[in-house]
């Protein structure tokens, strides 16, 4: 397999580094091919000039047409499809241009919380993180554990849309290894909810925190199994706009809606 780079940045990284389109508009060299030794990674630019992640589009998402599929999860019978920049060996190695590496961290963020909402997930745990999720196995390619938190320290700053909430560790001394991942916010969650009380007439009732949860009541319902701890950051919400009001701390609490 061949990659072309720009001579300038090659050198930074000759197996997995992207040059940026800007390099080859700012006057510098002609590319030159390097040619990589066979890792059985996907030709792909055998038919087609060679992709940028600068390139990709999330557009890609959401079509039920893409190619590429990992190995199927046991987790729900509908297998989640992954997108075909996926299948880009560079997307697996973050870069060091400022632009591409912006680019990169956006794809991953639409692809995490793609991902969760898929599958329900509420939380990821660095000590133990979705196999499929941050690898690909077909291309012999997986994001680094330290990658992966810079990813997710990526998405937890508010500017990026704070998916990402970092559960603190048990002790001070520790760095967190989890997370809450908000493929909803915290206000479409409390949106969601409320909607729910609204439409199933229990406004004036009072539910406890289990109900909210577990109970066949919300069977099917997108926040059922959520962690109590974000429900209650969820429920929060709904009390500072005046819409409810919760009374006790334990999943026995009750929640009164308005």
């Amino acid at each position: 397999m061949t990659v072309r780079h720009c001579d300038k940045l090659c050198a930074i990284d000759e197996v997995e580094h992207i040059c940026p389109t800007a390099c080859y508009d700012q006057g510098r060299r002609p590319r030159r091919t390097i040619d990589l030794p066979n890792n059985n990674i996907n030709d792909m630019a055998a038919t087609s000039p060679e992709p940028s992640l600068l390139g990709l589009s999330t557009a890609q998402y959401t079509s039920s047409t893409i190619a590429y599929t990992p190995s199927t999860s046991t987790t729900q019978s509908n297998t989640f499809t992954f997108p075909t920049y996926t299948s880009f060996p560079p997307f697996y190695t973050l870069q060091p241009n400022l632009t591409t590496r912006a680019r990169q961290l956006d794809l991953w963020s639409t692809l995490i919380t793609s991902y969760a909402a898929h599958y329900r997930l509420f939380r990821i745990s660095l000590s133990s993180p979705p196999w499929d999720l941050f690898t690909n196995a077909s291309i012999h390619r997986a994001l680094k554990a330290a990658d992966i938190r810079l990813v997710l320290d990526h998405m937890s700053k508010p500017e990026n849309g704070a998916r990402i909430e970092w559960i603190p560790p048990t002790t001070r001394s520790e760095q967190s290894n989890t997370c809450w991942i908000y493929w909803k916010t915290v206000g479409e969650w409390a949106d969601a909810i409320y909607g729910w009380v609204d439409e199933t007439g229990q406004k004036g009732a009072v539910l406890t925190v289990y109900e909210l949860r577990e109970s066949d009541a919300v069977s099917g319902k997108e926040w059922k199994d959520m962690d109590e701890a974000m429900l209650r950051k969820v429920l929060s919400a709904l009390v500072k706009r005046g819409k409810a009001q919760v009374f006790g701390q334990e999943e026995n609490a009750g929640v009164k809606f308005f």
